[in-house]
């Protein structure tokens, strides 16, 4: 009965033009090289980079049995109108215990209690199914990209594949959350739309952008519009990092120091709160193969060897900080993270654009360079009773830390 069950659906979900509701219809997939490449590409457009068939085809080298994806094209009266994408991942009990431990520990109760005992006694099962709309491993809105006419037909639309790309997991294991991330509020993270819905809505870690003023034309200028204990800090990370030569890589160059690339890349990488999974060592230079007009990836080095990067993206109007790799050992020494920071600056300027989205993490010292946050929601359906006990102490794990905002600007008159 079950397994003739799970045959109907696993043939129903990649079953294509499925109804939505007037015109609307949408086809699933699991594999890229199934999808309608142009029906993509017709749909997004030129409208988000990190949903281009070439960028997620990058991500998707990523997929284990424990990290998969879903790919989902929409369509009105037969004409691709949009995207949404989503990625689904199950967290063993000792991984999902590893990242909450801090938290179950605060939970002083009974609840807690058990939650732990059962965590430790079910170490290599999955425990946790999160399946998220949106891209884990870049913050901002990167799950969908929808030209439909309102803002109320987007919302039902996304809507409506969620809850069909749930129901289809939840049938094939033990789904325990639905992630949508990540919205600013004025846009599509609007609470009103998402209340009745049952979804719970969280802030997470801010994105921190950069806004150069008007007339910036060199680091200089910019660094001018400083207050003078600011101005002299920037000054002092300036003489700090002269030891260090600075190059812009080729292709050749990423691939010659993979290596090294790698070996930095995981030094921040394992400093990071939330591990999802290890980006592919071949990662960077696949991007500057399929993205050429707009990834670029800049090295620093003392002698001849590479202690640090920083890689990014020219959009439209802004530069968007991507991953980024140091040497901690010498980092206060050389100065070494808030050398990157100023180069995206610079490079923003150079570049002739706006802004510089320079993610989440160390919000604070980002702030010292003039970024200002920009709060991001998420929001988080359980889909059982274990669940919502398990999705409290992940939801603290996810909270923002406590950070002291900095204005490195002159004050105005």
């Amino acid at each position: 009965m079950f397994a003739l069950c799970d045959k109907m659906i696993a043939k129903n979900k990649l079953k294509p033009h499925r109804k939505l509701f007037g015109n609307f219809t949408f086809s699933c997939f699991e594999e890229m090289d199934v999808i309608p490449k142009a029906d993509w590409d017709l749909a997004i457009k030129d409208n988000n980079t990190f949903l281009t068939y070439s960028y997620l085809n990058l991500i998707h080298q990523q997929r284990t049995d424990n990290f998969r994806f879903r790919y989902v094209i929409i369509y009105n009266a037969l004409k691709p109108i949009g995207v949404i994408y989503f990625q689904i991942n199950d967290f063993s009990a000792s991984l999902f215990g590893e990242l909450i431990a801090h938290q179950i520990n605060e939970l002083q109760s009974k609840r807690a209690s058990v939650f732990q005992k059962y965590i430790q006694s079910n170490e290599h099962e999955t425990i946790m199914r999160l399946v998220t709309c949106g891209n884990n491993f870049i913050s901002g809105e990167h799950g969908f990209y929808l030209d439909a006419a309102s803002k109320k037909n987007k919302f039902k639309i996304v809507e409506g594949v969620i809850e069909a790309v749930a129901r289809e997991e939840k049938l094939r294991g033990k789904i325990s959350a639905i992630l949508v991330k990540d919205f600013y509020e004025e846009g599509f993270g609007d609470k009103d739309c998402w209340y009745c819905t049952r979804f719970i809505h969280f802030n997470v870690e801010p994105n921190m952008i950069v806004d150069l003023p008007q007339g910036i034309n060199n680091l200089t200028d910019y660094l001018n519009s400083f207050s003078k204990k600011y101005r002299n800090r920037a000054k002092h990370i300036l003489v700090a990092s002269s030891a260090l030569v600075k190059k812009r890589l080729t292709s050749d160059e990423i691939i010659k120091h993979d290596d090294r690339i790698y070996e930095l890349y995981t030094n921040v990488f394992n400093q990071a709160k939330f591990k999802l999974a290890h980006l592919p060592k071949k990662y960077f230079a696949d991007v500057v193969k399929t993205q050429p007009e707009l990834f670029y990836m800049d090295a620093w080095f003392l002698g001849d060897l590479m202690v640090s990067f920083a890689s990014g993206f020219y959009l439209p109007e802004e530069i968007e900080a991507h991953y980024v790799g140091f040497d901690y050992a010498i980092n206060k020494e050389y100065e070494l993270y808030q050398t990157i920071l100023y180069s995206y600056i610079e490079e923003a300027i150079s570049s002739k654009k706006q802004q510089i989205n320079l993610g989440r993490t160390a919000s604070e010292i980002k702030t010292t360079v003039g970024a200002k946050a920009h709060e991001l929601i998420c929001y988080i359906k359980p889909q059982n009773t274990v669940s919502k006990l398990i999705l409290k102490p992940f939801m603290q794990f996810l909270q923002p830390t406590d950070w002291i905002p900095r204005n490195p600007f002159k004050e105005e008159v």
